[in-house]
């Protein structure tokens, strides 16, 4: 059967996943696209239900037998209604609710921070971010260079907004994400167990490659236009700058984070291939 009422509950609901107060209430997110879908699948992340068009299904036959295992409740809709549905202009033609509760939204409680820290050797703390494409860029590198955690202010654009889910390329659902309450408190108390945080200032007298970012640290970018509050630098321990030409002022702060995970990265590397080569 295939549904084409935009009245069907259950297209009335992937429709108000479209805004970030409904995902929050109903403790769901939407999951958009072949890839993502898959990229779900494969970190074992709950599907809920998923809207496809038959087109997509006809396309994807082996991907469609993996989800009716998989996901409770599989529908078919109409070329029309998956427009409505979708967040995309030109949509793949299938859509996932997927479960919110695996985000961590931590409300700041001493037992969770100490938890975090104490499994955390290399961390990215976000603050006021707006941009869901930097975000999602962000969580893309943190994956690939090995970061453990990602901290976000409240105050950023939701982790689990659709342009973020895509902009990872899928790595949104492999990395450990929490939103924090107080994101100054648990900065100082990651210093205070002894993990270097390092803020990325442009102004910095260093530059991010001659700080040792081989022992547990966390880097904290700051918002694309204001960068870094006066508060949040307060509880940073280092300051590095990422060195330009002179009439650049800065970078993009997603290309900026980047640079400083895979420095990170590339010095940890290097310090296991340098203990390997002493035994």
């Amino acid at each position: 059967m295939v549904i084409s009422s935009i009245q069907n509950p259950l297209v009335k609901q992937f429709r108000k996943l479209h805004r970030p107060k409904e995902r929050h209430r109903q403790g769901c997110f939407l999951v958009e696209g072949t890839h993502l879908i898959e990229e779900a699948i494969a970190a074992g992340w709950p599907l809920l239900s998923i809207c496809h068009t038959a087109l997509w299904q006809e396309r994807n036959e082996t991907l469609w037998h993996r989800l009716q295992d998989v996901v409770p409740r599989c529908e078919v809709v109409t070329d029309d209604l998956m427009a409505a549905i979708a967040t995309t202009v030109s949509p793949e033609g299938v859509v996932a609710i997927a479960a919110r509760q695996s985000i961590d939204q931590t409300t700041g409680s001493s037992d969770t921070r100490r938890a975090d820290r104490s499994t955390l050797q290399l961390g990215v703390a976000l603050e006021t971010i707006q941009d869901p494409g930097n975000v999602g860029t962000i969580i893309r590198s943190a994956t690939a260079g090995g970061v453990d955690q990602l901290w976000l202010s409240r105050d950023s654009v939701d982790v689990d907004h659709p342009k973020v889910l895509r902009a990872s390329a899928g790595q949104w659902f492999r990395l450990a994400m929490t939103v924090r309450s107080s994101l100054y408190v648990d900065l100082m108390e990651a210093q205070e167990s002894g993990i270097q945080v390092v803020a990325t200032v442009p102004s910095a007298p260093q530059a991010y490659w001659d700080v040792d970012l081989s022992i547990p640290t966390i880097i904290v970018a700051g918002n694309e236009g204001a960068g870094l509050s006066e508060t949040i630098l307060s509880a940073c321990d280092v300051r590095a700058c990422i060195p330009t030409a002179t009439h650049v002022e800065s970078l993009n702060v997603a290309i900026a984070a980047s640079l400083v995970i895979f420095e990170a990265n590339r010095q940890r590397k290097f310090k296991e291939f340098s203990a390997s080569e002493v035994k």
